[in-house]
């Protein structure tokens, strides 16, 4: 059975809505765990609307930081979880000043071992490389990440135009 599920691709690809449809397929019980930080009122309208969307079928948990804590916590009392996204909780911990970030993501491929877990990302490797160190910083910190996350999953997916393409699993 298919535990830990990654799902990539560019911004606005298609990424969550697939997700959401994955776990949708596995049950009834479903977790969103969100990373993103509410911060002013463009992000706060965000996660309102996308709530929303989800509607109530999805219990919704908010971990900027601590991803691995809440995967724990709450996943494996779910028949699925989504995390939206691991690029945003990357440049959270980036801008909090975590100075080495494989510690954290060792921590998370520890967490969904056993859960039902659906993991969505940006690929960052698709563009120029960026003109200061912060944003290359960032490039390649997601960039080792989604590897590391691709590497544990089961399956991966790669989103283009809202359309899905199995690249493992």
């Amino acid at each position: 059975m298919t535990r830990v599920i990654l799902v990539g691709g560019g911004s606005r690809s298609g990424k969550t809505r697939f997700a959401l449809d994955l776990a949708a397929g596995k049950g009834s019980r479903l977790l969103y765990i969100a990373t993103a930080e509410l911060l002013d009122d463009e992000m706060c309208s965000r996660a309102q609307m996308h709530r929303l969307e989800r509607g109530p079928r999805f219990e919704t948990v908010e971990a900027p930081r601590d991803l691995a804590g809440a995967i724990t916590q709450h996943a494996g009392k779910f028949d699925a979880a989504v995390v939206d996204c691991l690029t945003l909780w990357v440049s959270n911990l980036i801008l909090a000043g975590v100075e080495d970030l494989r510690p954290a993501g060792e921590a998370v491929v520890a967490a969904c071992v056993e859960r039902p877990v659906i993991l969505v990302t940006n690929e960052v490797g698709c563009g120029i490389v960026p003109e200061n160190a912060l944003a290359r910083r960032f490039r390649d910190e997601a960039g080792w990440m989604n590897q590391r996350m691709a590497q544990a999953a089961d399956a991966v997916y790669w989103m283009a135009f809202g359309c899905p393409l199995k690249v493992k699993g």
